[in-house]
C-alpha cells in the first residue's frame, strides 16, 4: 500500500516562508517589494505565533544590518527582497561575509536594471555569483526550479551556510515566487550546528568574549583572513555542487538552464526528442559553487551547448569556463521580464541541429 503524502497547494513565496519557519528560522527582517512581498507578509502573520521575530525595517539597508546583528548571536536569521532591494543590501551582505556569519538572503528576481519592471527575470546572476558586495568573498547561491525546490532548498541553504560560516542566497524569480504548485512541507527541525565557538550570545563569565568584527587595519592581518576564507571556498567547491542531468547520456545538443528557464528548456528538450533531435538538459541547482564536474559529465557526447536564460546570457561565461571552451556554446534568451517559450527554444535547437 502506497504511503499517503500530504501536499498543500501554495504560492511559491508563502511556501518558502513556511519552509524557513520549519527550518528553525528565528528572525526575519525585510521590506516590501514586488514580486516577493507575500513572503514578508506571510512571515508577519506566522512568526509571532512560533515565538519568532518579524520586523519590517525602515529600509533594505536597515533590514540586512538587522540580519547581521541577529545572526551574530547564532540565531537563524533571514531577509528577502527583489532585485533593486538586494542591491541596497549588498553592503550588509559583504559585512556578513567578512564577519563569517551565516544567514539566508532570498532574491525573487525582477527585470532591471534600475527599477526596471516587476516581471520575472534572471538578470541578477552576475550580482549573486560575482559581485554581491565589495571585497574578496563569495556567497552560496542556490537556484530552485519549482515551488517544491524552493521549500527543499531553504533548510539546505541554512545548513550549508552554518557549516561553512558564510551567507547563502536562494536565487528565485518572480515566476517561481508567484506561481502556485502542490508542495510537501517538511517536519519542523532544529539547527544542529554547534555555534559555541563564535556566536556572540553572552558569555556569562564562563568563556572569553566572542567578537564579531570585519575591520582589520593591518594589511597582513586582513590578507591572512581572506586567504583562509578562500581555502574554505575550495572545500565548498569540492563538496557542495549540485545539478540535474536530463537525457544527457547520448545528447548531441546540451541545453544549459537554471531556475524557471530550466522548466522551459526541459519542455523544449522533450519536443526536440520527438522530432529525432538528441537534446539533453544540464540544470545547475547551485550557481556558486558552479557544478563544473557535472556539466562536463553531461556534455561528454554533446557537439554543442545552448544556454537558455531570462537575461542577456549571464551564465554563459560559467558554462564556457566549465568546459574550458572545448565546444561551441550558443545562447537563446529573453530579458526585461519576458519569458522564453518552449517553441522558440525548439526553433533554436532545430537551427543548431541543422548545423551539426
Amino acid at each position: 500500500m502506497l504511503e499517503k503524502i500530504e501536499r498543500n497547494l501554495m504560492k511559491g513565496n508563502e511556501a518558502l516562508a513556511e519552509a524557513a519557519i520549519r527550518a528553525d528560522c528565528k528572525c526575519f527582517f525585510g521590506y516590501p517589494i514586488t514580486p516577493q512581498t507575500e513572503l514578508a507578509a506571510y512571515m508577519a502573520k506566522r512568526m509571532p505565533k512560533v515565538n519568532g521575530v518579524f520586523l519590517q525595517a525602515e529600509s533594505e539597508i536597515a533590514a540586512i544590518n538587522m540580519v547581521l546583528g541577529a545572526a551574530s548571536t547564532g540565531a537563524r536569521a533571514m531577509t528577502s527582497s527583489s532585485s533593486p532591494g538586494i542591491s541596497l543590501k549588498s553592503e550588509g551582505i559583504s559585512y556578513l561575509a567578512a564577519s563569517d556569519v551565516p544567514a539566508l538572503i532570498v532574491n525573487v528576481q525582477r527585470g532591471g536594471p534600475g527599477l526596471g519592471g516587476i516581471q520575472p527575470s534572471q538578470a541578477d546572476y552576475w550580482q549573486a555569483t560575482r559581485a554581491m558586495g565589495h571585497g574578496d568573498f563569495h556567497i552560496l547561491v542556490f537556484a530552485p526550479a519549482s515551488v517544491q525546490e524552493m521549500v527543499d532548498m531553504v533548510s539546505k541553504a541554512f545548513d550549508t551556510a552554518e557549516k561553512y560560516r558564510m551567507p547563502a542566497m536562494l536565487l528565485a524569480d518572480g515566476l517561481l515566487g508567484q506561481m502556485m504548485e502542490p508542495v510537501s512541507l517538511p517536519e519542523p527541525s532544529k539547527s544542529k550546528c554547534d555555534k559555541s565557538a563564535w556566536a556572540a550570545d553572552g558569555h556569562k563569565f564562563k568563556r572569553p568574549h566572542h567578537i564579531i568584527n570585519s575591520l582589520y587595519l593591518q594589511p597582513d592581518d586582513l590578507e591572512k583572513l581572506v586567504v583562509e576564507r578562500f581555502k574554505r571556498y575550495e572545500t565548498v567547491k569540492a563538496n557542495e555542487t549540485d545539478a540535474e542531468l536530463y537525457l544527457t547520456e547520448d545528447c548531441d545538443i546540451l541545453l544549459c538552464a537554471y531556475g524557471a528557464s530550466a522548466r522551459v528548456a526541459k519542455t523544449a528538450v522533450n519536443m526536440a526528442r520527438k522530432t529525432g533531435i538528441k537534446a539533453g538538459l544540464f540544470r545547475p541547482k547551485t550557481l556558486y559553487p558552479f557544478p563544473v564536474n557535472e556539466l562536463n559529465e553531461a556534455a561528454k557526447t554533446a557537439k554543442c551547448l545552448l544556454d537558455v536564460e531570462m537575461s542577456m546570457g549571464q551564465m554563459i561565461d560559467d558554462v564556457k569556463l566549465a568546459i574550458n571552451c572545448s565546444k561551441p556554446v550558443h545562447f537563446y534568451g529573453r530579458t526585461g521580464g519576458a519569458i522564453p517559450v518552449p517553441a522558440d527554444v525548439l526553433e533554436k535547437i532545430k537551427t543548431l541541429g541543422g548545423e551539426l
